[in-house]
């Protein structure tokens, strides 16, 4: 198997390549890094979130929402990955659909409207 410099290294290494991707706001490259690392450990939200993340800052729409979705059935009380998957599909014009996400994320974070 031939390694790519995305795939290179420990999972740690690949992790801070993939953070530092992000920040320098190549969001592509961080996807490519994240790709095979949540393959490896799909169980982590942290890889996955920001995977999500990476697809929604480069316009892969579709990418996030399956990310997202993903995250969300892994760990319901996520509420980052409920307010982007909301954010997401929000992007996509499916508003509706958007609108009981971003309930629950508003929940989730304590912000209740006051009467």
């Amino acid at each position: 198997m031939e390694t790519t410099y995305y795939d290179h290294g420990t999972a740690a290494e690949r992790w801070e390549r993939a953070q530092m991707f992000f920040d320098a706001k190549d969001y592509a490259a961080a996807a490519r890094v994240l790709g095979g690392l949540v393959e490896e450990v799909p169980e982590q939200v942290g890889p996955r979130l920001l995977l999500a993340r990476s697809y929604y800052h480069s316009a892969q729409l579709r990418r996030a929402e399956a990310e997202l979705r993903a995250l969300v059935e892994l760990d319901p009380v996520e509420h980052y990955a409920r307010l982007m998957l909301g954010r997401t599909l929000q992007r996509q014009g499916r508003h509706d659909e958007a609108e009981s996400h971003m309930r629950i994320a508003s929940a989730l974070a304590g912000d209740f409207e006051q009467v």
